[in-house]
């Protein structure tokens, strides 16, 4: 990134060279406009450009937009585009593709609060795009970042088809990002290569990034290991001790910052017992944290106890804690009038979890229904045959506990608000499937969407995390323990708060 600058001419960036990434989820297409995830976004931000990038330390940098200014009353951002860039088909990029992509991300992407104040973008001229909102909106210069905002030629996309099943969101596919578009094979690789006009001098270094599709970890891994490939991204903790032991390997955790991975318990508030909040701290009182972090996960995770990841700058530590204590938690449920009956059994319960991740999922539901048995409560672990299977049993309703995995996104608007606001009860997955119901809380988060000051904001979040945990509709257990594998020989590897979702125009081969 810019602030990389330095570190790239002490490193020497050389030109030149394939830089190949593994990912193990597929891609179905190749728009970060209308689709969200790391297997889109990696792609996706090579391709396309987005008005600003943001650095390791949360400051946003110039991209697209060489200068920008959010007014005083939140309302209006902004954005003073350079006037050297260019799509891969050589047509200028002006503000009618930034208004077109940032009205076209609000109508088609699957976080609705992030755009959702936006009213209209105004273009007075070609160079300067005047984003309107109807409220302050202060995620709005988070919401420009390169994961979350590529700005689409207008000339292509703006044919009246619909975004979602645009067939150049595919083949052919153009940005002005610093690599264009050669070839996408659905499920096996995506391949790109330099594109010499890029707007940014003597950028990128590469001259091609190949992502090469494994599902398998296991065999990415060995392809990492045999040279075949110089990045990958790892989070169970028997991967991370294999890579961490392979000598020529880096492995960080820095560059997760912004995505706030959170795993955690979340109930069922409407199904009989978890519909009494007692039962649900008796729950959360019987759960070791500390032996699913270090036992189940190796060390490498952290234990989370908020909704909102402690590497975000707006996270607060004042929370209801809920230490490991079977003896008082069985209490609880005896006050709770859940008595043992004569087998042992207070009542029964399932819970699901989301599949692929069985480190993070599979074995902490394992461990849960062993632990809550100690309390007397029989609970079923049940298994999805895929992740459809999982998400419509979510999207239903049809569950007692489930484990998850979701992600802050950034800003608590984008990701963290959509779990708790009771306007969010959806028949969607990764909603408020938990049909958690506060009207404190909604007016938290609607305020809290509004306030421009960080620390004024800050403190409304304090008082929010702080009743979400008293009220418990959720179990926070450990922040996902993400790593960036790369090669000894990679270059300035991507560390901003967006890690390898960040464009690789600093990346390069030593």
């Amino acid at each position: 990134m810019l602030g990389q600058l330095p570190l790239a001419q002490a490193q020497e960036a050389k030109k030149g060279g394939t830089f190949v990434v593994g990912l193990t989820q597929a891609p179905r297409h190749l728009n970060g406009a209308v689709q969200s995830g790391f297997a889109t976004a990696e792609p996706s931000t090579q391709l396309f450009a987005s008005p600003l990038r943001f650095d390791d330390k949360w400051a946003p940098q110039p991209y697209l937009a060489e200068t920008w200014k959010l007014d005083e009353d939140g309302k209006s951002l902004t954005l003073n585009l350079r006037k050297n860039a260019v799509f891969h088909d050589g047509k200028p990029v002006t503000s009618a593709d930034v208004a077109f992509s940032i009205m076209a991300i609000k109508a088609n992407h699957p976080f609705t609060t992030m755009m959702g104040p936006v009213e209209k973008v105004d273009t007075p001229d070609a160079y300067t795009a005047i984003v309107r909102m109807s409220v302050p909106h202060p995620a709005i210069v988070l919401a420009m970042s390169p994961a979350l905002c590529p700005i689409l030629p207008k000339h292509i996309y703006g044919d009246g088809q619909d975004l979602k099943t645009h067939p150049r969101n595919s083949t052919d596919v153009v940005g002005s990002g610093p690599f264009k578009f050669v070839e996408f094979k659905p499920g096996q690789r995506v391949v790109l290569e330099r594109f010499d006009k890029y707007f940014m001098p003597n950028k990128p270094y590469l001259d091609k990034v190949i992502f090469s599709i494994q599902p398998d970890m296991a065999s990415q891994i060995l392809s990492f290991e045999r040279g075949d490939m110089q990045m990958i991204q790892v989070s169970a903790p028997t991967d991370i001790a294999r890579v961490s032991k392979d000598p020529n390997a880096v492995v960080t955790a820095k560059g997760f910052e912004g995505i706030g991975s959170i795993n955690w318990l979340a109930f069922n508030t409407t199904k009989k017992p978890l519909n009494d909040v007692k039962v649900r701290k008796a729950i959360a009182t019987a759960i070791d944290k500390n032996f699913i972090t270090k036992a189940l996960m190796g060390g490498y995770a952290q234990v989370a106890n908020g909704p909102i990841a402690a590497s975000s700058p707006l996270a607060s530590a004042d929370v209801t804690l809920y230490p490991f204590d079977l003896k008082k938690a069985a209490t609880m449920l005896d006050e709770a009038g859940y008595k043992v009956n004569d087998g042992g059994e207070r009542f029964k319960l399932t819970i699901d979890y989301l599949p692929g991740v069985d480190d993070q999922q599979k074995n902490v539901a394992e461990y849960i229904r062993t632990t809550l048995k100690k309390v007397g409560i029989t609970v079923e672990v049940r298994a999805s045959a895929d992740f459809p299977s999982w998400a419509k049993r979510m999207a239903t309703h049809d569950f007692d506990m489930s484990m998850d995995q979701v992600y802050n996104w950034g800003d608590p608007i984008i990701g963290v608000h959509r779990t708790y606001l009771s306007t969010n009860i959806k028949p969607i997955v990764w909603t408020n499937t938990q049909s958690y119901n506060n009207p404190k809380v909604d007016e938290l988060l609607n305020s809290a969407g509004q306030i421009l000051d960080p620390v004024k904001r800050k403190a409304y979040y304090a008082t929010f995390e702080k009743i979400v945990t008293d009220d418990a509709p959720i179990v926070f257990i450990n922040t996902v323990p993400a790593r960036t594998v790369t090669s000894k020989k990679v270059g300035n590897v991507p560390m901003t708060i967006w890690g390898p979702m960040s464009p690789y125009d600093e990346v390069f081969l030593k």
